[in-house]
């Protein structure tokens, strides 16, 4: 057998291995950034949830404080009315901690949850805005309250969606249900019109 005849029985083998190793090298490579990119989602969305919940306490601090402070124009309210100038001190540092932790929302969350966010934080602060008027007296304190109330259950659910957290709703609004005796619209419509 000759020399070309032998290393032609021999490619067969050769393109095996070379295909082979080619294989080897792409599997591994997409295998290691698909690696990367889940590593990557898994650490982004760790420092989202902590920048969701650094937000969170921040404005629910200012919520808390001020709502304190209007304790007096709040029937029903559980907690003692907080001095003016205690609950206007303790704004002011709540107001540094929201600062910061705006920016890592900016920074971090997704479109809707930043809209709904801001939304919440604009009817908080309008609550701040009520609390440092004191003594005046505020002015729709009830539904100022319902606002940032319904502020927070949009947020939560816009940032529960962003992170991928399955469950139940987890409003904490109480929203009127349809009386079991009241005629639905469609209803109440037709008999209307006969």
């Amino acid at each position: 057998m000759s020399v070309v005849a032998s290393l032609l029985a021999q490619v067969p083998a050769l393109v095996g291995v070379l295909v082979g190793t080619v294989g080897t090298m792409v599997a591994t490579t997409v295998g290691e950034r698909a690696r990367w990119r889940r590593g990557q989602t898994v650490r982004w969305d760790e420092r989202r949830l902590d920048a969701y919940v650094d937000f969170t306490r921040a404005v629910k601090e200012i919520h808390a404080v001020a709502t304190q402070m209007l304790g007096d124009h709040r029937p029903g309210a559980r907690r003692p009315s907080l001095d003016r100038d205690e609950g206007l001190a303790r704004l002011d540092e709540a107001d540094v901690r929201h600062t910061l932790t705006w920016e890592a929302m900016l920074l971090l969350g997704d479109e809707g949850t930043v809209r709904a966010a801001s939304e919440w934080r604009d009817a908080v602060r309008d609550i701040e805005g009520a609390a440092r008027a004191l003594p005046s007296p505020p002015i729709g304190l009830p539904e100022l309250i319902r606002r940032a109330d319904q502020g927070r259950d949009d947020f939560y659910r816009a940032a529960r969606g962003s992170l991928g957290v399955r469950g139940g709703p987890v409003d904490q609004v109480r929203r009127p249900l349809p009386s079991p005796s009241a005629p639905e619209p469609e209803v109440r419509a037709r008999t209307a019109r006969q």
